[in-house]
Protein backbone atom coordinates (compact mmCIF):
# COMPACT_ATOMS: atom_id res chain seq x y z
CA UNK A 1 0.00 0.00 0.00
CA UNK A 2 1.30 3.48 -0.88
CA UNK A 3 1.95 6.02 1.83
CA UNK A 4 -0.25 9.12 1.86
CA UNK A 5 1.11 12.04 -0.21
CA UNK A 6 3.71 14.15 1.54
CA UNK A 7 2.94 17.82 2.02
CA UNK A 8 5.60 20.18 0.74
CA UNK A 9 5.65 23.81 -0.22
CA UNK A 10 7.72 25.50 -2.88
CA UNK A 11 9.31 28.83 -2.13
CA UNK A 12 11.93 31.14 -3.58
CA UNK A 13 15.42 29.67 -3.50
CA UNK A 14 17.59 32.08 -1.47
CA UNK A 15 21.30 32.47 -0.79
CA UNK A 16 20.90 30.87 2.65
CA UNK A 17 19.88 27.62 0.89
CA UNK A 18 23.17 27.25 -0.95
CA UNK A 19 25.20 25.64 1.85
CA UNK A 20 22.72 22.80 2.37
CA UNK A 21 22.38 22.21 -1.37
CA UNK A 22 26.18 22.09 -1.75
CA UNK A 23 26.40 19.42 0.96
CA UNK A 24 23.63 17.34 -0.65
CA UNK A 25 25.18 17.62 -4.11
CA UNK A 26 28.54 16.33 -2.91
CA UNK A 27 27.27 13.38 -0.86
CA UNK A 28 28.82 10.32 -2.60
CA UNK A 29 25.66 8.19 -2.90
CA UNK A 30 23.69 11.19 -4.20
CA UNK A 31 26.39 11.85 -6.81
CA UNK A 32 26.33 8.19 -7.86
CA UNK A 33 22.56 8.19 -8.23
CA UNK A 34 22.31 11.54 -10.03
CA UNK A 35 25.43 10.79 -12.13
CA UNK A 36 25.13 13.99 -14.18
CA UNK A 37 26.84 16.37 -11.77
CA UNK A 38 30.00 18.42 -11.85
CA UNK A 39 33.19 16.39 -12.30
CA UNK A 40 34.31 17.43 -8.81
CA UNK A 41 31.22 17.74 -6.60
CA UNK A 42 33.39 19.13 -3.78
CA UNK A 43 34.51 22.14 -5.84
CA UNK A 44 32.62 24.96 -4.14
CA UNK A 45 33.76 27.57 -6.66
CA UNK A 46 32.30 25.52 -9.55
CA UNK A 47 29.09 24.96 -7.55
CA UNK A 48 28.73 28.69 -6.85
CA UNK A 49 29.43 29.59 -10.49
CA UNK A 50 26.83 27.08 -11.68
CA UNK A 51 24.12 28.42 -9.40
CA UNK A 52 24.97 32.04 -10.26
CA UNK A 53 24.33 31.14 -13.93
CA UNK A 54 21.16 29.20 -13.14
CA UNK A 55 19.72 31.90 -10.92
CA UNK A 56 20.59 34.78 -13.26
CA UNK A 57 18.70 33.30 -16.23
CA UNK A 58 15.06 34.43 -16.08
CA UNK A 59 14.02 31.46 -18.24
CA UNK A 60 15.03 29.10 -15.43
CA UNK A 61 12.84 28.23 -12.47
CA UNK A 62 14.67 27.13 -9.32
CA UNK A 63 12.57 26.70 -6.20
CA UNK A 64 13.31 25.48 -2.70
CA UNK A 65 11.25 22.56 -1.41
CA UNK A 66 10.23 22.81 2.22
CA UNK A 67 8.57 20.34 4.57
CA UNK A 68 7.18 22.63 7.21
CA UNK A 69 9.92 25.22 7.63
CA UNK A 70 12.73 22.80 6.83
CA UNK A 71 14.55 22.94 3.50
CA UNK A 72 14.43 19.41 2.05
CA UNK A 73 15.31 19.93 -1.60
CA UNK A 74 15.04 21.88 -4.81
CA UNK A 75 12.93 21.52 -7.92
CA UNK A 76 13.54 23.27 -11.22
CA UNK A 77 12.63 23.73 -14.85
CA UNK A 78 14.97 24.93 -17.58
CA UNK A 79 15.59 24.68 -21.31
CA UNK A 80 18.35 22.54 -22.82
CA UNK A 81 18.79 22.24 -26.59
CA UNK A 82 15.30 23.62 -27.19
CA UNK A 83 13.53 21.24 -24.79
CA UNK A 84 11.96 22.30 -21.51
CA UNK A 85 13.12 19.95 -18.75
CA UNK A 86 12.61 19.39 -15.04
CA UNK A 87 15.06 18.53 -12.32
CA UNK A 88 14.99 17.95 -8.58
CA UNK A 89 17.48 17.38 -5.80
CA UNK A 90 16.27 16.02 -2.49
CA UNK A 91 18.24 15.87 0.76
CA UNK A 92 19.61 12.29 0.71
CA UNK A 93 18.61 11.88 4.37
CA UNK A 94 14.97 12.34 3.22
CA UNK A 95 14.93 9.93 0.25
CA UNK A 96 12.03 7.52 0.20
CA UNK A 97 9.57 9.90 1.87
CA UNK A 98 7.80 10.98 -1.33
CA UNK A 99 9.27 14.47 -1.25
CA UNK A 100 10.51 14.35 -4.85
CA UNK A 101 7.09 13.25 -6.11
CA UNK A 102 5.29 15.92 -4.09
CA UNK A 103 7.71 18.64 -5.20
CA UNK A 104 7.39 17.70 -8.86
CA UNK A 105 3.59 17.64 -8.56
CA UNK A 106 3.71 21.20 -7.20
CA UNK A 107 6.15 22.36 -9.89
CA UNK A 108 3.84 21.02 -12.61
CA UNK A 109 1.16 23.45 -11.38
CA UNK A 110 3.58 26.30 -12.18
CA UNK A 111 5.44 24.95 -15.21
CA UNK A 112 2.77 24.36 -17.84
CA UNK A 113 5.03 24.02 -20.89
CA UNK A 114 4.36 20.79 -22.75
CA UNK A 115 5.96 18.67 -23.79
CA UNK A 116 8.19 18.64 -20.74
CA UNK A 117 11.14 16.30 -20.34
CA UNK A 118 13.03 14.62 -17.54
CA UNK A 119 16.21 12.56 -17.67
CA UNK A 120 17.61 10.01 -15.26
CA UNK A 121 20.54 7.64 -15.16
CA UNK A 122 19.37 4.09 -15.85
CA UNK A 123 20.35 2.94 -12.34
CA UNK A 124 18.33 5.71 -10.61
CA UNK A 125 15.07 3.83 -10.21
CA UNK A 126 13.78 6.17 -7.49
CA UNK A 127 14.07 9.22 -9.72
CA UNK A 128 12.43 7.36 -12.60
CA UNK A 129 9.54 6.54 -10.27
CA UNK A 130 9.16 10.25 -9.42
CA UNK A 131 8.73 11.03 -13.11
CA UNK A 132 6.31 8.21 -13.88
CA UNK A 133 4.14 9.03 -10.86
CA UNK A 134 3.80 12.54 -12.30
CA UNK A 135 2.62 11.16 -15.65
CA UNK A 136 5.89 11.19 -17.59
CA UNK A 137 6.42 8.31 -20.02
CA UNK A 138 9.78 6.92 -21.03
CA UNK A 139 10.40 7.83 -24.66
CA UNK A 140 14.00 6.85 -25.18
CA UNK A 141 17.44 6.00 -23.96
CA UNK A 142 20.80 7.38 -24.93
CA UNK A 143 24.36 7.01 -23.80
CA UNK A 144 25.65 10.03 -21.91
CA UNK A 145 28.86 10.87 -20.13
CA UNK A 146 28.22 11.20 -16.40
CA UNK A 147 30.91 13.54 -15.08
CA UNK A 148 29.91 12.90 -11.47
CA UNK A 149 30.87 9.24 -11.72
CA UNK A 150 33.45 9.57 -14.48
CA UNK A 151 32.01 7.19 -17.04
CA UNK A 152 29.33 6.79 -19.68
CA UNK A 153 25.92 5.56 -18.51
CA UNK A 154 22.58 4.96 -20.14
CA UNK A 155 20.27 7.90 -19.64
CA UNK A 156 16.51 7.37 -19.78
CA UNK A 157 14.49 10.18 -21.33
CA UNK A 158 10.93 10.82 -20.14
CA UNK A 159 8.25 13.11 -21.59
CA UNK A 160 5.09 14.63 -20.19
CA UNK A 161 2.82 15.54 -23.08
CA UNK A 162 -0.34 16.91 -21.49
CA UNK A 163 -1.15 19.23 -18.64
CA UNK A 164 -2.41 17.19 -15.67
CA UNK A 165 -4.88 18.66 -13.25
Amino acid sequence: MDNPPVSVTLREFVDADLDALFEWEREPEAVRMAAFTRADPSDRAAFDAHYRRVRSDPANTLLAVAAGRVLVGTVSSFTIEGHREVGYWIDPARWGEGIGSAALRELLRIETTRPLFGRVAEHNIGSARVLTRAGFEQVGTEPAYAAGIGREVVEHVYRLSAVRV
